[in-house]
């Protein structure tokens, strides 16, 4: 009922690449921290190579997976069939939040589409690979993607979207650094 895999081959990264919904999920160190997990969609997760991947990063009301990421680096992004047969497949590795700041950002940003909500983008070096059955996740209609985070966006402008993250996007809910600002 369930594969371990040596890479993200060329079926896999196809099946991935119909999903229109997946989830994140970090943990800071501490016993008593708390663990996030944060539903993404839109056309915002990318195969880079085998064992590399990436999604980009939007502005939201915390900042949980790049505080986690700059403190341990411990990633899983779990992919789950909402259509079609049932499967879940999970990809553990290490990641690291790829800010403007960073000499790869430009390359890895222009893999997806303009957003100015864009506040990185999240590149994972995958360690392991598996899928489950997936058998008692439900079906879903899709109805399509949400505006609301580009209407925020544009209403808030670069002002506002900057003094916003520095507001809320500086640190985690635990106190871990999380956005550096200037």
């Amino acid at each position: 009922m369930s594969k371990i895999y040596e890479q993200i081959d060329d079926k896999l990264s196809d099946w991935i690449k119909q999903q229109r919904i997946f989830f994140v999920a970090t943990a800071p160190l501490a016993g008593d921290g708390h663990v996030n997990c944060s539903p993404k969609g839109g056309d915002s997760f990318r195969v880079i190579d085998p064992l590399t991947v990436a999604y980009q990063d939007l502005t939201g009301s915390g900042a949980e997976t790049i505080a986690h990421l700059r403190e341990n680096g411990r990633i899983v992004i779990m992919f789950c069939a909402f259509e079609g047969p049932p499967m879940i497949v999970r990809l553990h590795g290490r990641g690291e939040a790829i800010t403007p700041g960073h000499p790869d950002f430009s390359s890895l940003a222009a893999q997806f589409p303009k957003n100015p909500g864009t506040r990185a983008v999240i590149r994972l070096k995958v360690t392991r690979i598996s899928d489950s059955c997936g058998y008692v996740v439900p079906f879903f209609d899709y109805r399509g993607q949400r505006d609301s985070l580009e209407k925020w966006v544009e209403a808030k402008g670069t002002t506002g979207l900057e003094e916003y993250r520095r507001a809320k996007n500086a640190q985690s809910i635990d106190g871990l650094p999380a956005l550096d600002h200037d």
